[in-house]
């Protein structure tokens, strides 16, 4: 049965901006799928922890997980149908009972460089202070250029765009997808490729979670699934899980799709930046889980015994 205005699916998001952009455009899909009214869906905002605790890191309150477990929480009550998540944010493994299956398509994989006065990552001056709360972020900066002074930088776009404006820090980091899909891409610098950057696991991708027995929902998300997207995070979060990747474990993660190959880069950081390991694989696209998986192991298997205890 096809929601109605007067049974609406309830769509679960968090409150930022974005995420409500995110919610709004799933809504879009479904309803230029089935050829639904935009009252045919309620868009349920849900306080996540992550949201509500802005002035810690988020390895001190809990890490992966505090942009979810509420949302999913009510996944589980039947208080909302389906759930609306930035991909990068989400644990590897659901809570029982729920499954994350759809996928629409991937915007830029991306990091931008964001800052008032400074051109470019390059022309950041020796000791310049930039905020960011990614521990991803912060090794890759750390590693290329230790000379720079990281500080905490919490909160959506429209925040971190008033700490550089207050003078907290002098540039930051953020999802080009995020930017491109609030209309804010010219609030960028400019994007940073990939080579220089290598992004976190799943930028750019949204998810829509649903309950594992819900055979309708089912249905309708199978119409707006994006299979490349599918096959891309198949391998970028059997590579994360692998490695127990969290939020106190700095990892990047990107795969490809070269027509019926995929190509899989990753690297695993210490927290203080002072070394990286990389690495890459190919193979098929039917292989992709397996693929990040053997990768994930190889990187393991060179990395030094402690390598992400933190100092």
């Amino acid at each position: 049965m096809l929601p109605s205005p007067a049974q609406p699916l309830r769509i679960g998001t968090r409150g930022s901006p974005l995420a409500l952009w995110q919610a709004h455009e799933v809504r879009r899909c479904l309803m230029a799928a089935f050829a639904l009214p935009e009252d045919a869906f309620a868009i349920c905002v849900i306080k996540v922890m992550g949201d509500q605790i802005q002035d810690r890191a988020l390895k001190d309150i809990g890490g992966k997980g505090l942009f979810t477990r509420e949302i999913e929480e009510a996944l589980l009550a039947d208080e909302i149908d389906i759930a609306v998540h930035s991909m990068k944010d989400m644990p590897t493994v659901q809570p029982a009972g729920l499954i994350l299956d759809c996928y629409l398509p991937r915007e830029d994989v991306r990091d931008a460089f964001v800052s008032p006065g400074v051109a470019s990552l390059a022309d950041l001056p020796q000791g310049a202070v930039v905020g960011s709360s990614s521990l991803r972020r912060r090794a890759q900066l750390s590693l290329r250029r230790p000379d720079l002074q990281l500080v905490e930088f919490r909160g959506n776009v429209q925040t971190r765009m008033k700490k550089l404006q207050d003078g907290v820090a002098v540039a930051t980091f953020l999802a080009m997808a995020g930017l491109n899909r609030l209309g804010l891409t010219h609030m960028a610098r400019g994007p940073v490729a990939v080579t220089e950057m290598l992004p976190a696991v799943a930028q750019g991708a949204i998810g829509v979670e649903r309950r594992l027995d819900d055979a309708r929902v089912a249905a309708l998300l199978d119409a707006v699934h994006d299979g490349p997207t599918g096959v891309r995070l198949a391998a970028e979060r059997s590579f994360l899980a692998t490695l127990d990747g969290s939020c106190e474990t700095p990892i990047a993660g990107l795969a490809v799709i070269e027509g019926e190959r995929i190509w899989l880069r990753g690297e695993i950081l210490r927290p203080d930046g002072s070394e990286a390991i990389e690495g890459e694989a190919r193979g098929s696209v039917g292989d992709a889980a397996a693929l990040g998986d053997d990768l994930a192991r190889r990187l393991l298997g060179q990395a030094p015994k402690g390598f992400f205890a933190w100092h």
